[in-house]
């Protein structure tokens, strides 16, 4: 393997609480020296990280990458070279792939599909119910022996509590994380927007906030009854965030997620007839916008995700009711996250937590900071490279998103996995 120096970045590793400028040093797909150079060595490749952020690469705590299964809208091949392109090295993938992460088998044939792609870390989360019909338990035992890092219904119903609780009992008996979107379907209601003004005027079928605070206060009782390890993906609104850090207070192993672009978008800014717009959970109030920014500078919220799920065209053609909810997102992550730091949401060392130590912290990955002797899993970025959102830049196959066309801040030039470029700007 080829010896890296990444010299003369501002290196910033919240793991370590370092913020500093200096050089790494990188062999065999380990980071062997910070700073100093090591006796006899001569690299192969020099990065000149000048004016340029140095971090441990991104880890994505929520994707889809529509293989296998679904390969008319995307592929791993394409959605791991957008991933490279974004920054993110390690990608958690959601259960609800076809047919769905509940048997070893298909845990298999995504890492035999990740190492085709070039591209190794992809850590799957485990179907919590099999077929994810919410009915009957997966082998939750055997999906973690195969390798996955949890388990979870990917925002699919559990048919009822007593389901729910088995399914922690016995993630909590293996020491398997629950990754759980809260969304109580039948007050959902098969809605597209969130219940309000925008929705009434322009006759959409709406989603109240209930539908997310209900589930999830119920989910919060039963892990305090079950002692699951408990992760919320997602989270869309203010009164959530109220039972998060209230289950926190008293002693709850409990941690959350929000989608990036929750951050910058709410129902003010939807446009009834683009469907780029429709995602689920829906975007909220300028409010509930407000508060999870607040949220994530305190720390009751310790992770941001892409929550990327790219479509082809036709599932994004039709009325808005009618089309597939979710946007494609894994590139514009670090700019989204950059323009919180430029709002002074949050400092740059937070935002760059969120996306690597905290992750790596709650999936317990051997990554996620700069550390002697850890996987070189690493990004490099200019954070006032401005770039617009075309087909000449962007390399997922979704073109799903509503920031197609902007103008946005902060540019990944060499995204480093194990010690390999997997990608470079130039």
């Amino acid at each position: 393997m080829q010896k890296i120096a990444i010299e003369n970045g501002r290196i910033i590793d919240p793991a370590n609480q370092t913020d500093s400028i200096g050089s790494l040093y990188i062999a065999e797909g380990h980071i062997i020296s910070v700073n100093e150079t090591p006796g006899d060595f001569t690299p192969d490749i020099v990065i000149d990280a000048k004016n340029q952020i140095v971090c441990p690469g991104f880890i994505d705590m929520s994707t889809r990458l529509r293989q296998p299964g679904q390969s008319h809208k995307a592929t791993i091949k394409s959605e791991t070279r957008a991933a490279a392109s974004g920054g993110v090295t390690t990608l958690v993938l959601q259960a609800d792939t076809k047919p769905a992460a509940d048997t070893p088998a298909i845990v298999e044939l995504i890492k035999d599909l990740a190492d085709k792609a070039d591209y190794p870390n992809i850590v799957t989360i485990g179907a919590l119910t099999q077929k994810l019909e919410g009915q009957e338990l997966s082998p939750m035992l055997a999906l973690k022996q195969a390798g996955c890092i949890a388990v979870g219904n990917a925002g699919k119903p559990v048919s009822n509590l007593l389901i729910l609780r088995r399914a922690m009992e016995y993630a909590a008996s293996h020491d398997l994380l629950l990754i759980y979107r809260p969304h109580e379907h039948s007050l959902g209601n098969k809605g597209c927007a969130h219940e309000g003004a925008i929705a009434t005027r322009y006759g959409l079928p709406g989603i109240p906030y209930t539908a997310e605070t209900i589930a999830l206060a119920q989910c919060l009782e039963l892990a305090e009854q079950t002692g699951c390890r408990v992760h919320f993906g997602q989270i869309s609104c203010k009164r959530s965030l109220i039972k998060i850090q209230q289950a926190k207070k008293y002693g709850l192993d409990v941690s959350a997620d929000i989608a990036v672009h929750q951050l910058h978008l709410t129902e003010n800014d939807m446009e009834p007839f683009d469907s780029a717009y429709h995602v689920l959970p829906p975007l909220r109030s300028d409010q509930d916008k407000q508060a999870l920014r607040e949220a994530l500078s305190e720390g009751v919220i310790t992770v941001l995700c892409s929550d990327h799920q790219p479509h082809d065209l036709d599932a994004k053609l039709g009325a808005f009711p009618e089309t597939e909810p979710g946007m494609a997102s894994i590139e514009t992550l670090l700019s989204l996250m950059l323009k919180l730091v430029n709002d002074k949401t949050i400092s740059l060392s937070q935002g760059i937590a969120a996306l690597t130590c905290n992750p790596a912290g709650i999936l317990r990955l051997p990554s996620g900071s700069l550390s002697v002797g850890m996987i070189a899993d690493i990004c490099v970025f200019d954070a006032h490279m401005s770039w617009t959102i075309d087909s000449t830049t962007w390399k997922s196959k979704g073109l799903n998103t509503p920031f197609w066309g902007s103008t946005l801040s902060g540019r990944v030039t060499h995204t480093l996995q194990s010690g390999k470029i997997i990608y470079s700007l130039n």
